[in-house]
């Protein structure tokens, strides 16, 4: 089998690592396109030792394409995703576009691949704070049941793109030197900080990111009566998100239970020995593919209570390796 694919928004960080992990993990690719703006017009790209010459988005022919993986912004989704469907492709769309159309599945492989079977030309990607989330709750919910979820996120500035990147940089950099520094990503500096403010605020008083690990969580696992209350925040780490998790389960289950079944899992790797200081970190699940979980143990304030650490790269997992891995699905 030999496909033409595709990566919209192939200069991004997101769409970067989309073209490392179709060479890493041997995606069938006859022929890979990349597309851009105007302004990455020309560029190349490194794919299978040869070079691949960036596209404009709005001047191509978009015609022979099977599989289009879109990290471009929900405006571009938007306007070009049914473009690319009806000349062919199915459209894997990391955005936040499509995911709560209820004619359009959210895939996270490891806990609901079946959802791709009835998709009608675009599967979303869900947010990458959800995907790892979700990962490590799927063996838990299947064996007892979830009631409620209390998260609290820790997220890198790379989920914010390459300019949340270079400005946390920056800001280091003249904390160090004694400068001042003007931030223009986020509203504060986020260097030696932490911001409990990702995406705009709803009437609700969460935020759009907390209300997407509700929302998309429900829709993941197709259960509505499921209730999770987040609050994500932003700190001055480039790569790897982590989330402390409190669920209360239906059934009641003891933390080895929760190790054993943890361990047994696809796509999770359990890191848990505090005495021995072992548990999952950020610097430590940077470029790596699996869902890390540590810090297992029974919560005090539910008698059906367990609480956990969960960290992984949101780049990949949260991001080009779940799309990618929606994609090996569909072939």
């Amino acid at each position: 089998m030999s496909l033409t694919v595709a990566v919209v928004g192939a200069t991004g960080a997101v769409g970067q690592e989309m073209v490392k992990v179709l060479e890493q993990r041997s995606f069938p690719v006859g022929k890979l396109r990349l597309f851009a703006s105007s302004r990455s017009k020309g560029k190349e790209v490194n794919f299978n030792g040869s070079k691949v010459v960036v596209e404009d988005l709005s001047e191509a022919d978009l015609s022979g394409i099977q599989i289009a993986l879109f990290s471009a912004g929900s405006k571009i989704s938007k306007e070009y995703a049914p473009k690319f469907v009806e000349k062919g492709a199915t459209v894997i769309d990391n955005s936040k576009a499509f995911r709560m159309y209820p004619d359009v599945p959210l895939v996270v492989p490891e806990v609901n691949p079946d959802d791709v079977k009835w998709h009608r030309g675009i599967i979303a990607n869900p947010n990458c704070s959800t995907i790892q989330m979700v990962v490590a709750l799927k063996p838990i919910y299947d064996k007892v049941g979830i009631k409620r979820v209390v998260v609290s996120t820790y997220q890198a500035v790379s989920g914010t793109g390459y300019k949340a990147i270079a400005e946390l940089e920056e800001e280091v950099k003249a904390y160090v030197e004694g400068k001042e520094y003007t931030p223009s990503v986020y509203p504060y500096q986020i260097a030696f900080n932490a911001l409990p403010h990702i995406g705009p605020f709803e009437n609700n008083g969460y935020t759009e990111e907390e209300m997407k690990m509700l929302n998309e969580t429900r829709k993941i696992f197709g259960d509505p009566k499921i209730m999770v209350s987040a609050t994500t925040v932003r700190i001055p780490v480039f790569r790897s998100h982590s989330e402390s998790v409190t669920i209360e389960t239906i059934e009641k289950i003891t933390a080895e239970e929760v190790k054993r079944l943890l361990r047994e899992a696809k796509g999770v790797k359990v890191i848990d020995e505090p005495k021995e200081n072992l548990y999952p970190l950020a610097i430590d699940a940077a470029y790596k593919d699996e869902v890390f979980v540590g810090r297992i143990r029974e919560d005090l304030a539910f008698s059906k209570g367990i609480s956990f650490w969960v960290v992984s790269d949101n780049l990949r997992k949260g991001a080009a390796l779940n799309a990618v891995q929606i994609a090996e699905l569909l072939i």
